[in-house]
């Protein structure tokens, strides 16, 4: 387990299936939670505030903004998402690892203020299942829909800041994939510095 914990990020087009992935990991490892992001958007039904999203008037983000009290922040479809920065030095501090679910803008932002965070990108199996999936929802107006195409075609050119890929054809398989990421991460001897000292007590001459 690394010294400090992880904070990772999940970045993919509208319809790609990162929530229902993010899901899983965090029923399936309680090291890892999710950061609860802010927004300005009305709630959709079922969400709570404090739990899906902090529902924010545009007066009170720009506040935070202002404040230097989010970790990155963006514009998307005409209403602002960003990330509380508290929980995420105080979880991460403790040792745990920390899940955020963003926009690309957002996840290039986290990396200049957190250059060892992990960051992943989720596929989908083609561009005509993007399609399938956006459109399938029926939530959404066709002008809706279009706007968050664009949007999804545009976040792909991005796809070279991230480190690590994953095609989200077969939920469970995408899910192992990124677990397998994560395991790699908590490895590695630039997260764990003083592993000999832990391990072997002095024992080593």
């Amino acid at each position: 387990m690394a010294e400090k914990g992880i904070l990772i990020v999940v970045s993919a087009p509208s319809g790609t299936g990162k929530g229902a992935i993010i899901e899983k990991l965090l029923a399936d490892d309680i090291n890892i939670t999710h950061s609860v992001s802010a927004t300005t958007r009305a709630p959709r039904k079922g969400e709570t505030d404090g739990v899906s999203y902090y529902f924010l008037s545009r007066y009170e983000f720009e506040d935070m903004i202002s404040k230097g009290a989010l970790i990155e922040w963006d514009e998307y479809i005409g209403n602002y998402y960003g990330t509380p920065k508290k929980y995420i030095d105080e979880r991460t501090a403790a040792g745990g690892d920390v899940i955020l679910d963003i926009t690309v803008a957002g996840a290039i932002n986290i990396k200049k203020e957190c250059p060892e965070a992990v960051m992943i990108f989720v596929l989908p199996p083609s561009i005509e299942e993007l399609e399938r999936r956006i459109t399938r929802r029926g939530t959404d107006s066709p002008e809706a829909i279009k706007n968050r195409l664009d949007f999804s075609y545009a976040e792909f050119r991005h796809v070279d800041k991230y480190e690590y890929v994953v095609v989200n054809d077969d939920l469970d398989t995408a899910v192992e994939e990124v677990k397998t990421i994560i395991a790699a991460e908590r490895m590695k001897y630039t997260r764990n510095p003083s592993i000999l000292d832990k391990q072997y007590k002095g024992d080593l001459k």
